[in-house]
């Protein structure tokens, strides 16, 4: 069996206040940018229509969108997909939307048919269409953000039963870590939200949370054993153990969704990137996050069993082995 860094002895919570300022710097910088402009929400959230559209010959862009000015849909936005004779038209204007007695559906048909007569029936080739209204957009936009809401109640509800609400609440803050990075990962990155995007953002929760769960678990073992350390001590230890197993995992994951990012379509994309981005939030929350705030909350809400300070960290301490007496007794 492959053996890599076993037996290794990191002190990686030492860099916490570091890696505390860049992750702030980042999500400040990526939720600050909404300020100067919205989330790149798909129709999905907002109605509108989408549509792909395959030329024979590359078209101009400007007839493209004259040709739907002249039809009364303005504002769209057009953008190249793949080659230069794909095209994707979205179409969300939330008054002209709203005004269709059909939906968003009416908006699909005029753009087809208004683009066909311009470049000709047999030059232009309706590939993909996506029509959502706006009660639609607004139901699933309040459904993704449940699901996110319920991820949160679960693992809190899990956690605290599995350990205890120390461990519980750590893991809780580091997925909440998670969100806010994606978040600014997306604005930052320009990339479209979709249903597919929150599919992935949950995956990496889901991900993150593991990762979390796998060190506490070795945390607890430690714990049990009764060394005569301090929970400062075991952290870094049971990060170090569970170290060969964490690069092997995370390895192996970032090379499938770097397969996705270079082979994949141009739909699956914005999945790959929010799931390559995971797997650096997700490790990063888990030791520089997580195991922090369990050494903060551990301080402010000591255990009852005796815990000792230690006197060059000051960091909370894990259960002092038993003497000798009381262990014979």
């Amino acid at each position: 069996m492959l053996r890599i860094l076993h037996d290794t002895s990191y002190d990686f919570i030492r860099w916490w206040k570091v890696m505390a300022a860049i992750t702030v710097a980042f999500i400040v910088l990526g939720l600050g940018s909404l300020a100067i402009k919205p989330l790149n929400l798909s129709i999905e959230f907002t109605g509108g229509t989408l549509m792909q559209l395959e030329f024979t010959q590359p078209p101009n862009v400007g007839q493209i969108r004259s040709t739907l000015d002249q039809a009364g849909i303005r504002g769209a936005e057009i953008q190249q997909f793949g080659t230069n004779r794909e095209f994707t038209v979205r179409a969300q204007d939330a008054a002209a939307v709203a005004a269709q007695s059909k939906g968003a559906e009416s908006i699909a048909i005029t753009i087809g048919r208004v683009l066909k007569q311009k470049f000709g029936e047999n030059n232009l080739t309706v590939i993909r269409t996506e029509a959502v209204g706006p009660r639609v957009g607004s139901e699933l936009k309040r459904g993704a953000i449940i699901a996110i809401l319920l991820s949160f109640l679960i693992t809190l509800v899990y956690l605290s039963i599995r350990f205890e609400w120390r461990f519980a609440t750590a893991a809780v803050i580091a997925t909440s870590h998670d969100v806010f990075t994606t978040i600014a990962f997306l604005k930052l990155m320009h990339l479209e939200i979709s249903l597919t995007v929150v599919a992935g953002l949950l995956t990496v929760l889901g991900y993150s949370l593991n990762d979390t769960i796998i060190i506490f678990d070795r945390v607890r073992e430690n714990l049990r054993k009764g060394r005569k350390e301090t929970l400062y001590e075991t952290l870094n230890r049971s990060i170090n153990e569970t170290l060969p197993r964490s690069v092997l995992t995370h390895v192996t994951v970032f090379a499938a969704t770097l397969s996705l990012l270079i082979f994949a379509g141009e739909v699956i994309r914005p999945f790959a990137w929010v799931m390559a981005f995971g797997v650096v939030t997700g490790t990063f929350s888990s030791i520089y996050v997580a195991a922090p705030v369990l050494l903060w909350i551990e301080r402010k809400w000591p255990r009852r069993t005796g815990v000792r300070q230690s006197s060059s960290t000051a960091t909370p301490t894990s259960r002092t082995r038993p003497s000798p007496a009381t262990a014979t007794r």
